[in-house]
């Protein structure tokens, strides 16, 4: 049915109540786990360079949560993939911990648009992966990585492969697979 009624005044982020105010400032006395700082990134096409990125100043304090939205093509997965080391920056810096991103690391777990699972290894060997990468030993990794399946609430398909799985399904496992590496920050592009 056609709405008929207005639309709702929206809601200004910056008018909270005294709880909510508390809660945001108590986590700006948290430190800074992310800083980036000028941040830009340029794209050389037949046509002549590309601005994916311009400027891009933000900081993300410990345990924040935070999202990055806008429309298709405006340099969000760019912005996460200089982020996750996978793309250099043509100017600026990204700082986790105080010190330069240079490359991926195990420090910054990565969750793909698409799925991005090892198609001939089961969900759990999936979510083993990294840790074992790591030279960790098979017993405690695989008690930990049952952890982490259970935690994405897919224990019953521990054995199963991939293409037995459904997209969300896949994605879980991803998730799971990013977070056993036990990352400093977790990246997600549209999971």
């Amino acid at each position: 049915p056609c709405m008929t009624s207005p639309l709702p005044d929206t809601v200004d982020y910056r008018d909270q109540s005294p709880e909510v105010k508390e809660r945001f400032d108590r986590m700006k006395e948290c430190p800074v786990v992310l800083s980036v700082e000028a941040l830009g990134k340029t794209f050389p096409t037949p046509g002549g360079e590309v601005t994916a990125l311009k400027g891009v100043d933000f900081e993300v304090f410990r345990r924040e949560f935070m999202c990055v939205i806008g429309p298709s093509g405006c340099g969000k997965s760019t912005l996460i993939r200089i982020l996750a080391g996978l793309e250099t920056e043509s100017s600026g810096q990204v700082l986790l911990d105080g010190n330069p991103v240079a490359g991926p690391g195990p420090d910054r777990g990565m969750v793909f648009q698409s799925y991005t699972l090892f198609p001939w290894l089961t969900v759990k060997q999936n979510v083993m992966f990294g840790p074992k990468m790591e030279g960790k030993s098979g017993a405690s990794v695989e008690g930990e990585a049952r952890q982490w399946i259970d935690l994405v609430g897919l224990s019953q398909f521990e054995n199963s492969y991939p293409h037995q799985l459904s997209g969300g399904m896949k994605q879980r496992v991803a998730i799971a697979r990013a977070l056993a590496n036990r990352p400093r920050i977790l990246l997600m592009d549209e999971p």
